[in-house]
C-alpha cells in the first residue's frame, strides 16, 4: 500500500511538472508576437509627431509617451501597455555646425499575452546623443547614436544593442513633415532563453499641421528585422497608418493619437494601438526670449 502510494504522489508529481512546462511554453509563444513587443529595442512609431530633425530651444525637455495596445491573436488577444519617459537636454554648444542634444530614456512596459494575468517590469533604458543641422529656413537634419542597456526583464529583449536614428523635418507654416529612419544593431545573437536576436530596421513618419494652439494630422510607421541567414528563422514585422490631435497649452503640449495595422507579418494578428503623449520644458537659460510653451514647429521635444 505504500508503494502505491508513493507511485500515485510520483505520478501526481510529474503532471503537475508537464502541465507546468506546457503552461511555460504558452507563455514564451504569447510573448513573442505580444502586442508590447515586435522585435526591436525601439517600439515602433516611438518618435512619430516630434519633429526629430528639427532643432529645439537650449534647455532641458521631457516628454512622457504611454500607449495601450491590442494584438487580434488566437485564441484571445494580446495586451500591451508601453511607458516611456524620455529627457532632452538640449545644450548651447554644436558638432560639425549642428546642435549637440543628449536624451536618456526610462521604460516600463507591461504585458498580458492571451488576456492572462499581466506582467510588469522595467524594460531597456536608452542612453544618446543626437545631432541636428539646420539646413534652410525651415528643414532641417539629425543624426542620433546611442545604446539600448540589456535588461532582466523576461518579457523585453534582454540584449543590449546600437541604436542608430537618421530624421529629416520640415516645419514651414505650421506644418510638421517628419521621417525618422531607426536602425538597431543587436549585440547578442542569442538570448538567455534560445530566442534568435536580428538587426531591425522601423520608420516613423509625421504629417500635422497646426491651427493656432491646435495640431491635427496623419502618422504612419513601419518596422521590420532584418536578414540574419538563420533556415527557419520567421521575420516580423508590420505597417501602421492613424491619426494625431494636439493641444498646445500655456506650458506643455499633449498629444493623442490612434494607430492600427494595415499589414503584419508573424506577428498573430493586427494591433490596434491608443497613445498619450505630454511635452513639458523643465528648464530654459533665458526665459525671458524663450517662450515658455511647446510648439510643434519650435519647441517640440525630439527624440
Amino acid at each position: 500500500m505504500a508503494k502505491q502510494a508513493f507511485i500515485e504522489q510520483e505520478a501526481v508529481a510529474k503532471r503537475r511538472v508537464d502541465i507546468n512546462l506546457l503552461r511555460a511554453a504558452a507563455l514564451c509563444a504569447a510573448l513573442l508576437p505580444s502586442a508590447a513587443l515586435a522585435r526591436s529595442a525601439a517600439l515602433p512609431g516611438i518618435t512619430v509627431g516630434l519633429p526629430t530633425g528639427w532643432q529645439v530651444p537650449t534647455g532641458v525637455q521631457m516628454n512622457v509617451t504611454s500607449s495601450f495596445a491590442e494584438r487580434g491573436t488566437l485564441p484571445r488577444d494580446n495586451q500591451g501597455n508601453n511607458n516611456l519617459a524620455v529627457f532632452l537636454w538640449a545644450t548651447p554648444w554644436t558638432v560639425l555646425g549642428g546642435q549637440l542634444r543628449f536624451i536618456q530614456s526610462f521604460p516600463f512596459n507591461a504585458v498580458s499575452p492571451q488576456e492572462g494575468p499581466w506582467q510588469a517590469g522595467l524594460a531597456q533604458p536608452l542612453t544618446t546623443a543626437q545631432v541636428a543641422w539646420k539646413i534652410g529656413d525651415n528643414l532641417g537634419v539629425s543624426y542620433f547614436l546611442g545604446g539600448f542597456w540589456p535588461s532582466d526583464t523576461l518579457f523585453a529583449l534582454r540584449s543590449a544593442s546600437i541604436a542608430q536614428r537618421f530624421a529629416i523635418s520640415y516645419v514651414g507654416d505650421g506644418w510638421n513633415l517628419t521621417a525618422n529612419l531607426h536602425y538597431g544593431t543587436m549585440l547578442d545573437d542569442i538570448s538567455p532563453t534560445g530566442v534568435f536576436y536580428s538587426d531591425y530596421m522601423n520608420l516613423d513618419l509625421t504629417a500635422t499641421k497646426r491651427f493656432g494652439k491646435w495640431q491635427a494630422g496623419a502618422v504612419a510607421f513601419g518596422s521590420t528585422d532584418l536578414p540574419t541567414g538563420r533556415l527557419g528563422y520567421r521575420h516580423v514585422g508590420q505597417v501602421a497608418v492613424g491619426g494625431l490631435v494636439g493641444y498646445a497649452f500655456d506650458k506643455f503640449t499633449i498629444q493623442t493619437f490612434v494607430t492600427r495595422d494595415i499589414a503584419q507579418r508573424n506577428l498573430g494578428g493586427e494591433e490596434t494601438r491608443a497613445w498619450l503623449r505630454v511635452l513639458v520644458p523643465l528648464w530654459r537659460p533665458e526665459p525671458d526670449q524663450v517662450p515658455n510653451r511647446v510648439s510643434v514647429r519650435r519647441n517640440s521635444a525630439a527624440q
